[in-house]
């Protein structure tokens, strides 16, 4: 994630955070009798959100209430969304490479994500790999999975990964470390039967 949707993100989160708590705390504060501000539309605990003349007169209105329910669904999905993308591991867009000439250039980090899957995949005993870039441009962080073939050993295929695919990837970028979280998973072949 960005940096400027971090900052858009906290302060969106901030302002939520703040209207619920004031609005909850009136609320509260209305209900249990105490005192509250001129200005606030409820004053005690009998007060209702719409009194029985304003319900009869938004019920003749056949608009009304379609227009709150849908207005409350779009809320409830943006709410959603933006929860679901709190949870979401945000990839790296982008990787500061150093020129070598006292200049900074951008690489995708899609490309150098695809090299080094397909680097890794042609690592003896790997039949797929994946790979995700996370951290910072300047620090990314590969999040590594490899399917191994049942002939593999796993500790041959992490030492050529290392040596290889991940330092081949750190050197072309000038990246002084590229840590690596590397998981591990077996190929499922169907089973054949032997007659």
């Amino acid at each position: 994630m960005s940096p400027l949707l971090r900052t858009v993100n906290r302060v969106l989160l901030g302002l939520a955070g703040l209207v619920l708590i004031c609005g909850g705390g009136a609320v509260l504060a209305a209900g249990a009798g105490l005192s509250v501000p001129s200005w606030w539309p409820w004053h005690g605990g009998d007060d209702v959100l719409l009194g029985a003349a304003d319900q009869v007169r938004r019920r003749a209105e056949g608009w009304w209430w379609p227009a709150v329910m849908a207005g409350l669904a779009v809320v409830v999905v943006l709410a959603l969304w933006w929860l679901m993308a709190q949870a979401r591991r945000a990839r790296l867009a982008e990787v500061l490479v150093d020129s070598g000439d006292g200049e900074a250039a951008l690489l995708r980090g899609r490309a150098l994500e695809s090299v080094l899957a397909d680097e890794a995949a042609a690592l003896d005993g790997v039949a797929r790999a994946r790979v995700a870039l996370t951290g910072r441009r300047h620090a990314p962080r590969a999040a590594v999975r490899l399917l191994m073939e049942p002939h593999a050993t796993p500790d041959e295929a992490l030492g050529r990964l290392t040596d290889e695919a991940l330092a081949h990837a750190r050197d072309s970028a000038g990246l002084a470390a590229l840590p690596a979280e590397v998981r591990l998973g077996a190929v499922r072949h169907p089973e054949e039967r032997v007659s």
